[in-house]
């Protein structure tokens, strides 16, 4: 390979945002001894009785208020460890905090923040990395401080200013590496609304000064509050814990991702974020052992709502993941039983697993074991962990569920967790369904399917075509009250039936079968339509072109060419280069070129003619995406580099 694409390609490899997962040449001796270990596992499947599926749910919980469920799990709960955490990423161990002391933080800030700086009822920004102040910060604003803003600590300065000032935010709580930025907007008196500045992990004394125009303005420490309000609670003040919150008041604003000027703020009540944890307790029961493992940022809906309300019902802990670049030592250290993450990132650690298994040259062994333990599993002998325990070591040791959220995820690599033995879940909703309309039933996991609409709730599909796919439209009651200071926007996606009945047009486009699975297959807006008027669903081949090893990341869309009426369907991807060199060694960027699209005209002749890809680019650098991974189509297309290809 020339000198020139060598470094082309090892800067695209530096800038990867994609965690290096450690795993270990794996010796797999169990799998080594199958022929000493082996009965006659067909003669005893073919005669066992078979293991009947649940055909009904779970007993649900009936939670009509975050605080409720709050009072719930750090009562019963209060001497379990709740929130595991580092102050330092590269601290040796996590520090443990119980539910008990977990409460006494968030009764302190509150009390601190209602009685002495009076913002009980008042919007609170909270913005920074996960961590356990981001916890009470949020807690405390749920349940009686004032309205939760959670806001993406990646957004520039300029859209931190808007959003801020688009809530009208009272009060701003953010971490120490926002704490430029923070400054900035403050000592140019660019958030007008905001009164009281805290910084988590600080200790810093309260300091009180003038704006411009003569309103006082308050920086104080984290820590300085909590101890605060711990003085005035010693003294006999309980204000804050007998703040009266009613189910639908408005308690929380979450913005949907997009520019500032595009991104809308959704409003949900208590109620609606309650719902979501009556609604997952019908489907999946976690237990006071199990352990999240936090990974998604928190300022989104379904990390803050499943993948931390929901402990709270049961007396699970949580475990910060402290940064991608340490996950694979986290997962070592923290030992979780679920991750909740993006599929991207499942997508990588399976890739991670199938590499050391290939270099183990067990492929065919691992594929034999997994029927053999699926046949076991199926008249009630589950010993796939003991089997797979090497590489279940490598992800933790204890690992019991995987959700995927936020996206597609391809249904293979599903498959092949379901078939390790890991319970593999799917979560759907979008922001405005605060956020689950359809998760999987523990007890009966569809691989490919998006989840079950969720009890009492109801998804349509409005206007099908000949394969029975429209848009999706919700009914449930996890859905927000409406879009913040924007009634037009809200009526633009929310009607109202005969029967009072409140259903949401998600945008999405699916179809749900008649046991109320829901299957994704795209996004309206993403659509590509042809010149006849058939669909293309980019998603739909982005998953086919997912079966591609050469393929680490991609994207289609249509592209606009001059001279054709057509929009050319036209595939963007970043190269697996560390596969490619394991396949072919070194070779130059026009081989590259070469070889994936000699892979994708493989694909095409799996789809219908009007859906082949005839465009190939290499993308120069990472896609440009959301916090929770998720490509950002319309600025990739707009704004995006690919690397210029010469023969």
């Amino acid at each position: 390979m020339p000198k020139k694409e060598s470094k082309i390609i090892n800067r695209l490899n530096e800038i990867s945002k994609l965690p290096k997962i450690k795993m270990p040449r794996l010796k797999l001796d169990n799998i080594d001894r199958i022929d000493e270990l082996r009965m006659d596992f067909e003669k005893y499947v073919n005669n066992a009785p078979k293991v009947i599926r649940r055909q009904d749910h779970y007993p649900q919980t009936h939670y009509a208020t975050v605080r409720e469920l709050v009072d719930y799990g750090t009562e019963t709960f209060k001497d379990r460890v709740f929130i595991l955490d580092k102050n330092r990423p590269k601290d040796k161990f996590y520090r443990e905090w119980t539910y008990g002391e977990f409460r006494k933080d968030v009764d302190a800030l509150g009390t601190a923040l209602t009685v002495s700086y009076g913002l009980e009822g008042k919007p609170i920004v909270i913005i920074g990395e996960n961590q356990y102040d981001w916890y009470v910060s949020y807690i405390t604003a749920l349940i009686g401080a004032g309205i939760a803003v959670p806001l993406d600590k990646e957004l520039p300065e300029n859209e931190i200013e808007l959003t801020i000032n688009r809530a009208r935010a009272a009060c701003v709580i953010y971490s120490p590496k926002l704490k430029g930025k923070i400054e900035k907007l403050m000592e140019k008196d660019k958030i007008p609304t905001v009164s009281c500045f805290v910084e988590m992990k600080s200790d810093a004394a309260a300091e009180t000064k003038q704006d411009q125009s003569g309103k006082e303005i308050t920086t104080v420490g984290f820590d300085t509050l909590i101890m605060e309000g711990k003085v005035l609670m010693n003294d006999g003040d309980d204000s804050f814990r007998n703040i009266v919150t009613e189910p639908d008041d408005f308690r929380a604003l979450f913005f949907t991702s997009g520019t500032t000027a595009s991104a809308k703020g959704v409003m949900a009540s208590s109620r609606q974020l309650a719902n979501n944890i009556n609604a997952v307790s019908a489907y999946v029961r976690i237990s006071e052992n199990d352990r999240f493992f936090s990974v998604l940022p928190l300022h989104h809906t379904y990390e803050s709502s499943i993948g931390f309300l929901l402990a709270f019902g049961y007396g699970s802990s949580i475990a910060v993941c402290q940064g991608l670049r340490y996950i694979s030592d986290n997962l070592k250290e923290a030992r979780p039983s679920i991750i909740i993450a993006v599929p991207l990132l499942i997508e990588h650690i399976y890739s991670t697993i199938m590499r050391s298994i290939k270099k183990s040259k067990k492929e065919k062994a691992v594929t034999y074991m997994m029927q053999t333990t699926n046949a076991l599993k199926s008249v009630g002998i589950d010993v796939k962990k003991k089997v797979f325990r090497e590489i279940y070591d490598g992800i933790g040791g204890r690992l019991k569920y995987i959700v995927s959220a936020a996206a597609p995820i391809d249904p293979k690599v599903g498959q092949w967790f379901t078939d390790l033995g890991v319970i593999f879940l799917q979560g759907y909703g979008l922001t405005e369904t605060c956020p689950i309309s359809a998760v999987t039933p523990e007890y009966d996991t569809r691989v490919g399917s998006a989840g079950k609409t969720i009890v009492n709730g109801i998804i349509r599909v409005e206007n099908p075509d000949d394969k029975g796919d429209g848009e999706l439209v919700i009914s449930t009651d996890t859905l927000m009250i409406g879009y913040y200071e924007d009634e037009e926007a809200t009526n633009d996606v929310i009607e109202t039936d005969e029967n009072g009945r409140r259903w949401f047009h998600s945008g999405d486009i699916g179809h749900v079968d008649e046991d109320g699975f829901v299957y994704v297959t795209g996004r309206i807006k993403n659509v590509i339509v042809t010149q006849n008027g058939k669909n293309i669903y980019p998603e739909e081949l982005e998953l086919l072109l997912g079966d591609i090893e050469e393929i680490e990341e991609c994207m289609v869309y249509g592209k606009e060419v001059p001279g054709e009426k057509e929009l050319i369907v036209t595939a963007r991807v970043i190269p697996d280069y560390q596969r490619i060199e394991e396949l072919y060694g070194e070779i130059t960027l026009p081989e590259v070129h070469r070889i994936i699209m000699h892979h994708i005209r493989e694909v095409n002749k799996k789809t219908t003619n009007y859906k082949a890809i005839k465009g190939l680019e290499i993308k120069d650098g990472p896609f440009i995406k959301t916090t929770t991974q998720k490509i950002k189509r319309f600025a990739e297309i707009a704004e995006g580099k690919i690397l210029k290809i010469e023969e």
